[in-house]
């Protein structure tokens, strides 16, 4: 469904406008994806906005964190109020810098008329409120201080309350098409507690007006928000943006989405080991689809092939296992060394003693297994150091402890045969493929495997020698054996 002509496409300037209250979360960060690339798409402009009107819950460290996910997902904006800055970035639009700007408009429409101050306490409002409900009315203000011609005696105002038009609100919006309000039902709504402390859903109409804003792309959560905001855009005499918005992230049994997710850090998925690209995948099919089945993407893909009008109205299923499936295809795709250098700032971290072309061999045999990064820390850890484990584990189901022994001896005395310089996989399987006639697979290869990863589950022996290298292939043989006996 698009409702757009072309000339609503030539000037596109979209924004991002989180709340420093708390941490970067999936759902923020899919909103600003969306923004980021219908600006990409279109040759716009995206802007990133901190609204941080609230100071008392607004935080230095929410607002970095904001910022850095952003940087590490590669959404970057496109301007700021003081240009870019020694880093080459722009700094964002905050709000709290931007106080002025709303002081004037408020100060309007206390001049037209529009807007009142409000001196009911919130004692008088809740009994009012209770009064509405009791008689089966939707509990809004009652207009009390609305007409007010004199200030009440020893009173202070508490808020600016709007003049709520009583009309009907009609909106197109490019997702779920026409929605319409009924603003009787409102009120007069606050927009401000005082001239210096304006609320979201008056600020947040300035700057759009002021940024000339052309598309507001959210979550539907604000959707009740919008025909308050164009109210109030069409009081200040603004033009009124074209809205679009985004279907909730919803849990795999299609419930709301729990704390375990909504309330996960995006930075903890890097933390977790997930490749920026691999997220910014997974989070562009939570609600969007192609005109095709295609699932990966490159992000050039993306900008080109993303359309608004393809983003569905029901709410989108996040699947960890999808994400880590996902991952897992980006780990793949990536080269080796790229992927060492993914890995190294953590080996260093770690204090792992090893070399770039030990961790890069490791790579190759283990690349297929790895669904995160942090596999590798826990898929891999044996080929640093062999781990403790039980001697029965060297025992395959059908065969006894001296059978065991002797074809791990076998092993090591065919290895130790082998040239040091031409000890690889190629020339160690013959010695396991021919061994195993004789004894069976399961007899060869378990006991190998175990000797050289102290695991259940493990690659193929055969690839972990090739990595090891002859002389720590025969210690590990030789430990086993020691264990047995």
């Amino acid at each position: 469904m698009e409702f757009m002509e072309d000339s609503d496409l030539r000037n596109v300037r979209v924004r991002m406008a989180p709340s420093p209250t708390g941490r970067l979360h999936i759902g923020t960060a899919r909103t600003a994806l969306f923004n980021w690339l219908f600006a990409k798409k279109n040759k716009g402009v995206f802007v990133l906005r901190i609204e941080d009107t609230d100071m008392e819950r607004s935080k230095p460290e929410f607002e970095e964190e904001i910022l850095a996910g952003f940087r590490w997902l590669g959404i970057d904006w496109d301007e700021g109020p003081n240009g870019i800055d020694s880093v080459g970035e722009y700094g964002p639009y905050r709000q709290s810098e931007r106080k002025e700007i709303y002081k004037k408009y408020l100060g309007k429409l206390l001049e037209q008329k529009k807007a009142y101050y409000c001196y009911c306490t919130k004692e008088e409002l809740e009994t009012a409120r209770n009064v509405m409900i009791a008689e089966g009315l939707p509990p809004k203000y009652n207009g009390h201080c609305r007409g007010l011609e004199d200030v009440p005696t020893g009173r202070l105002p508490n808020l600016i309350r709007f003049i709520t038009p009583e009309i009907k609100v009609q909106f197109p919006d490019l997702i779920r098409g026409e929605v319409s309000f009924d603003a009787t039902l409102f009120g007069d709504m606050v927009i401000a507690k005082n001239l210096d402390e304006p609320l979201y859903n008056f600020a947040v109409v300035v700057d759009d007006a002021e940024m000339q804003i052309s598309h507001v792309i959210r979550g539907e959560d604000h959707l009740s928000n919008t025909p308050k905001q164009i109210l109030l855009q069409k009081a200040l005499g603004f033009n009124t943006p074209i809205y679009a918005h985004l279907p909730l992230i919803l849990a795999p049994d299609k419930s709301k989405l729990s704390k375990r997710y909504s309330e996960t850090s995006l930075l903890a998925y890097k933390e977790k080991g997930y490749l920026p690209e691999a997220l910014l995948n997974f989070m562009v099919l939570l609600g969007w689809h192609p005109d095709n089945d295609q699932e990966i993407f490159k992000t050039e893909d993306l900008i080109q092939k993303f359309e608004i009008g393809r983003v569905q109205k029901s709410g989108a299923v996040f699947s960890e296992d999808k994400l880590d499936w996902m991952n897992s295809v980006y780990i793949k795709n990536k080269s080796n060394e790229a992927l060492v250098d993914l890995l190294w700032p953590e080996i260093e971290k770690r204090k792992i003693e090893t070399t770039r072309d030990f961790v890069l061999k490791i790579v190759e045999v283990e690349k297929d297994r790895m669904k995160n990064l942090n596999d590798f820390f826990d898929l891999d850890d044996f080929f640093f150091v062999l781990p403790n484990y039980e001697k029965e584990l060297l025992i395959w189901k059908t065969a006894d402890l001296n059978r065991t022994i002797e074809v791990l001896q076998t092993i090591k005395d065919r290895i130790s045969e082998l040239p040091a310089e031409i000890f690889n996989k190629e020339h160690v399987s013959p010695i396991l493929e021919t061994l195993s006639m004789d004894r069976g697979r399961g007899e060869v290869f378990w006991p190998f495997r175990v000797a050289l990863s102290g695991r259940k589950s493990s690659p193929d022996p055969i690839a972990i020698s090739g990595v090891l290298g002859k002389n720590e292939v025969i210690s590990r043989v030789g430990l086993a054996i020691d264990k047995l006996s």
